[in-house]
């Protein structure tokens, strides 16, 4: 069971979302290394069926939450209720108890809110008055931003967005696509006749196949080599940390697994590091002036490092 469970995996997502390959893709590998997403991009794009269409063809639970300044931690992670029957507090689950959590506009709420669900990305868990609740696995937040709109909008801290395994885009769609996308619209929604191609249980196999794909000394010094270099080069204010570098371990795994791989390649590391490092390094304000961006720099880094 593998690679064909997953090409089968991305056609099927691919009937819902028109030419964005590369996207679905993203999607999965977060998916295979039980990591979270960051989609920025303006609103209409499909970033709500994309996640949809993932979660249906996996058979998930999918929970959406519409992040706004007046949401409190407890409408994310639950709260203990009280049972006038039994004279007890109940726990009752919020909406981050599910497989795949939309988090819509997760910029619009507040430090404290965004937080609880980052804390839950990282442990897995809900804490609540001293007891813990495991969240059901797997477990996956896809997050969106909206990176036009400012107002009224709560940046990510760095320590906090930095949870997220990858910062991925969507773009719009070709004249073409979009005939397609607006034909196929007509009568009904695609994503409401998209059946599930694999089970839960065969998504947490795949997740341990991927820890298991081969990775040599050479791509892993070809990794931190890329993501070190971001700490001591002109014009970036705060570089990469060490978790960067475990991504983008893992995230090439998963990307060699996706391509029929059972070994990473630098070819994969290469086509991956734009999504794992540009939401975790900040440029000088100096730097930003000229136009330059942090996909732009971390091009130059691909071109200065040395390739094994």
């Amino acid at each position: 069971m593998g690679n064909d469970n997953l090409r089968v995996l991305v056609e099927n997502v691919e009937k819902v979302i028109i030419g964005k390959t590369e996207t679905v893709k993203l999607l999965i590998v977060g998916l295979l290394t039980n990591g979270h997403i960051l989609i920025d991009d303006v609103p209409g794009v499909g970033k709500t069926m994309l996640s949809l269409a993932l979660a249906k063809s996996i058979n998930a639970d999918f929970k959406r939450i519409q992040f706004t300044p007046d949401l409190l931690p407890s409408d994310v992670t639950g709260a203990f209720v009280y049972n006038p029957k039994t004279g007890e507090f109940d726990f009752k689950k919020g909406p981050v108890f599910t497989n795949v959590l939309l988090a819509d506009e997760i910029n619009r709420t507040t430090p404290r809110t965004q937080s609880a669900l980052l804390e839950c990305m990282q442990e897995y868990k809900v804490t609540l008055d001293g007891r813990t609740f495991n969240l059901p696995q797997p477990f996956m937040v896809i997050a969106t931003e909206n990176p036009i709109e400012y107002q009224g909008t709560y940046v990510l801290p760095e320590a906090q967005i930095d949870r997220f395994l990858m910062k991925i885009n969507m773009g719009y769609l070709s004249s073409e696509e979009e005939i397609k996308v607006i034909s196929d619209q007509k009568i009904r929604h695609p994503v409401e006749d998209i059946k599930p191609v694999l089970d839960l249980e065969e998504v947490l196999k795949l997740q341990q196949k991927v820890k298991n794909i081969q990775i040599t000394q050479d791509v892993l010094a070809y990794i931190v080599s890329l993501v070190s270099s971001t700490r001591h080069r002109e014009g970036i204010k705060l570089g990469a940390s060490a978790r960067a570098s475990i991504a983008l371990m893992k995230a090439s795994c998963a990307w060699a697994m996706l391509e029929g791989r059972d070994y990473v390649i630098p070819d994969d590391v290469a086509r991956l590091l734009p999504w794992v490092l540009k939401h975790r390094i900040i440029l000088e304000p100096k730097v930003l002036i000229t136009g330059k961006t942090p996909e732009s720099i971390i091009s130059e880094l691909l071109k200065n490092t040395p390739i094994p």
